[in-house]
């Protein structure tokens, strides 16, 4: 089939009046087309370049090889060439171009590109009715006319070039990318159409007929076409309009590209295989994956990166049917190379994937290099995420060797004293691959093995959700049964000290002991968090359940008391209802074994000033725990069963020296015991039968914490009303308030203030018969000038004056 051919002839430079025309249209082409293919051939001078050019400039100024789609998906493929004109124009700019309908392919299959070099393309109109040229028909045979030169020139482009390949890619998707063209700048034109000769031989074929292009424009901001290629000068022009520029021809980029597969294209290039591209286009998987042509590349014996290297492992192990016994051997030589020294996790990751999936597949003497690759790492590199190989990978003669080699270095790094600051995962780590070796560790798993039961928890309390290092934790239970003895005792052993810890670790990591080891603390810490979800608040019924679940009595086992209280009530005291529970459940032995009998002094301490058990709870544990208990908390105590005697009406005399002794030994003394002693002695200084040497000793004590106590008592709603209705309780409250006038300063100002204000309104309210009782008591228990006191008081409002008169007629009497 003969295909139209189309020349035009542009304007002359610095010729504005003049316009381009068509010198030539072959059979087909509209004149709609015409229109539409002008401003893709049109053509501005390099900046600098005469009008007037010598040969020789002339033959050095830039040539546009064309390639566009046309709206009616017919194709153009043209070159636009500087020619010598005529006298009034010395330069002409000749397109000679071939116009190929819709559907119809370029002569031979090829491609357009192949066509940049064709002996064919004219610079002048055929005149005369001549044979016409054909330059893509008579393109010489083979690929080489496209690709002499390239791997030079992708050597000498080496620094651009993944990010050009990821570009062009990019521009060859079937949905052109927005943005506009990608634009390569380069001095000579010939070198943008070198670099869509590399895109024709590294993309493939349906993305390179996707690519349109020019190599030479002044507008590249405007152009319709996919990549154009534009002088130096118009650099910084198309990347202030946001367009993706490359200047290949100014200094080396510094940022690389994240595309691995371009990444990968580019290092094929500078070894000089482009024919590797073919053989990867022939794996299966995404042609633009890195992973097909990284395998065939590290194949083919080409250093690759380790993003790549880990791209060709990872598609490898999900493709492990795609490669022959030949390739396979190739692949895993090439990763396993001793040569590399820039491995990456994310590599070993890929390389332990590779091993699972041809383990069992291939023999043992291939996939031995990447079991022992793998385990060197594990040892040495502190990688905690490999997939370890399994044990009979490591059997013969290799197995040995590499055992005799890391098998030292293990058993050191788990001797090591800093195992304590060792994380789970590398302890897991070092005690698998010792295993898959064969290291016999007996000797130092005790300490090993306790140093991580600790670790585990410190870890799991700092983590949120379930610990990363979890499922390598339950691998190496399963595989080694020894180690997960060991460790199920230390975690038991460890229960009662931080059972709240266990606990929250056993909810978030199913631990395997369901077996014949005892383990009561370990079960009990797995009860808890059920037992508080179904009895919620009732912790006494919880405690039951928990201590219940250990299999064992506190009477045999002291220490499930205190891992059941630490479950049940953590950091908190309990109740003095919930500690008498728990004193009344085990004997003193049991909690002074387990260290509870501590809990219990908290709750009588904490107790509420009105929780009227807590003084008999005191009671109780100075007689249980009597070497145990001591310091300020036995005085607290103390404290506690000095107001419960003075409540019994039987306490030892010398009440307020009591008081005043055990407070200042119990000090920093709870608030609510100190509300409660002070409450008890004041009420029982108040009561009509103390004795009055204990109301004089609390007197003269001057104390006046106590003395304010023993005023909010006086004012209290019972001792108004005994001053109401008890003319002797009166008389005697009288008696005492007026007694001690050369008492402290606290014990005057406060007496007074009771005279007037609480006892003044009871003798008011009383009828004159009880207020002659009170007068007649007054004086039968004290004297004669006492009466007449209170007489004078009960007539006169102002108590200074009544006070100097009581100490007159009382120093009188």
């Amino acid at each position: 089939m003969s295909l139209a051919q189309v020349h035009h002839i542009s304007a002359a430079p610095g010729d504005e009046e003049a316009a381009g025309r068509f010198t030539a249209v072959g059979p087909g082409v509209s004149a709609a087309l015409l229109a539409e293919l002008e401003p893709l051939i049109g053509y501005a001078l390099p900046d600098g370049a005469s009008h007037r050019p010598a040969d020789a400039e002339l033959r050095s100024l830039p040539q546009a090889f064309t390639y566009a789609v046309l709206s009616d998906g017919s194709r153009v493929v043209g070159r636009t060439a500087p020619a010598r004109g005529d006298g009034t124009a010395p330069v002409r700019f000749h397109t000679h171009a071939v116009h190929l309908p819709p559907g119809v392919p370029l002569p031979g299959d090829r491609l357009p590109v192949e066509a940049w070099r064709s002996p064919h393309w004219v610079s002048a109109t055929p005149v005369g009715g001549g044979a016409l040229s054909d330059p893509l028909g008579l393109l010489p045979p083979g690929p080489a006319p496209v690709r002499e030169g390239l791997d030079d020139f992708a050597v000498s482009r080496g620094p651009w070039l993944a990010a050009v390949l990821a570009d062009l890619h990019r521009a060859s998707e079937e949905e052109a990318p927005a943005g506009g063209p990608v634009v390569l700048v380069e001095r000579q034109s010939a070198d943008v159409a070198r670099w869509l000769g590399l895109a024709a031989v590294t993309l493939p074929r349906e993305n390179v007929e996707r690519l349109t292009f020019t190599t030479y424009t002044r507008r590249p901001g405007s152009s319709a076409l996919r990549v154009v290629g534009a002088p130096p000068e118009d650099a910084a022009a198309a990347r202030e309009a946001g367009l993706r520029v490359h200047v290949c021809a100014d200094r080396p980029p510094v940022d690389g590209t994240a595309d691995a597969w371009a990444r990968t294209a580019a290092r094929v290039w500078r070894s000089r295989a482009p024919e590797l591209f073919e053989e990867a286009r022939g794996l299966p998987g995404d042609p633009f994956a890195a992973g097909p042509l990284a395998v065939i590349a590290l194949c083919s014996g080409v250093a690759l990166g380790p993003e790549e290297r880990a791209a060709a492992a990872g598609w490898a192990a999900e493709r492990p049917y795609a490669l022959d016994a030949k390739r396979t051997g190739q692949l895993v030589e090439a990763l396993t190379s001793p040569g590399i020294d820039d491995r990456t996790g994310s590599e070993f990751d890929a390389v332990g994937r590779l091993f699972g999936a041809l383990d069992g597949r291939c023999p043992a003497s291939v996939t031995a290099p990447l079991a022992a690759m793998l385990v060197t790492e594990a040892v040495r590199g502190g990688n905690g995420s490999l997939e370890l190989p399994r044990r009979d990978a490591f059997v013969g003669p290799g197995g040995e060797a590499i055992a005799g080699v890391l098998g030292p270095e293990i058993l050191t790094e788990l001797e090591s004293g800093a195992g304590g600051g060792r994380p789970v995962a590398r302890t897991v780590q070092l005690l698998r691959v010792a295993r898959l070796l064969g290291v016999n560790g007996t000797e130092v798993l005790p300490e090993v093995v306790a140093r991580l039961a600790r670790t585990i928890l410190t870890e799991a309390d700092g983590s949120e959700g379930t610990p990363a290092f979890a499922p390598a934790l339950l691998e190496l239970l399963d595989e080694q049964f020894d180690v997960r003895t060991a460790l199920l005792g230390a975690l038991d052993r460890i229960a009662p000290e931080d059972p709240g810890a266990v606990a929250r670790f056993l909810e978030r990591v199913g631990l395997p002991f369901t077996g014949t080891q005892a383990l009561p603390h370990l079960r009990m810490c797995a009860e808890a968090p059920g037992a508080m979800t179904t009895l919620g608040r009732d912790r006494s019924a919880v405690w039951h359940r928990v201590l219940r679940a250990a299999g064992l009595s506190p009477f045999a086992e002291p220490l499930v008391l205190r891992t059941a209280v630490g479950l049940v009530w953590e950091d908190r005291a309990p109740t003095v209802e919930e500690a008498r529970l728990l004193l009344e459940a085990a004997t003193s032995d049991a909690h002074r074994t387990a260290g509870t009998w501590a809990r219990l002094v908290d709750a009588a301490l904490g107790a509420p000033a009105d929780t009227e058990d807590g003084t008999a709870l005191a009671h109780d544990l100075l007689r249980a725990f009597p070497q145990e208990i001591g310091g300020r908390e036995r005085a607290a105590l103390q404290l506690l069963e000095l107001c419960r005697d003075l409540r019994s009406g039987a306490p030892e005399p010398g009440w307020t020296e009591q008081v005043r002794t055990l407070r200042d030994r119990a000090a920093p003394l709870e608030p609510a015991i100190q509300e409660r002693a002070f409450t008890a002695l004041t009420e029982r200084l108040l009561a009509p039968d103390r004795p009055g040497a204990e109301l004089y000793a609390f007197v003269r004590s001057d104390d006046a914490d106590l003395i304010a106590a023993y005023d909010r008592a006086a004012r209290t709603e019972p001792t108004r009303t005994r001053l109401r209705t008890h003319p002797a309780y009166a008389a005697d409250c009288f008696t005492n308030w007026t007694a001690h006038p050369h008492a402290g300063t606290a014990w005057t100002t406060t007496a007074a203030a009771l005279l007037d204000e609480v006892l003044r309104p009871a003798v008011r309210g009383m009828t004159a018969e009880a207020v002659a009782e009170v007068e007649e008591t007054v004086g039968r228990t004290g004297s004669s000038g006492r009466a007449n006191a209170f007489r004078d008081w009960n007539r006169s409002r102002a108590l200074g004056r009544l006070g100097r008169r009581i100490a007159g007629r009382v120093r009188r009497g």
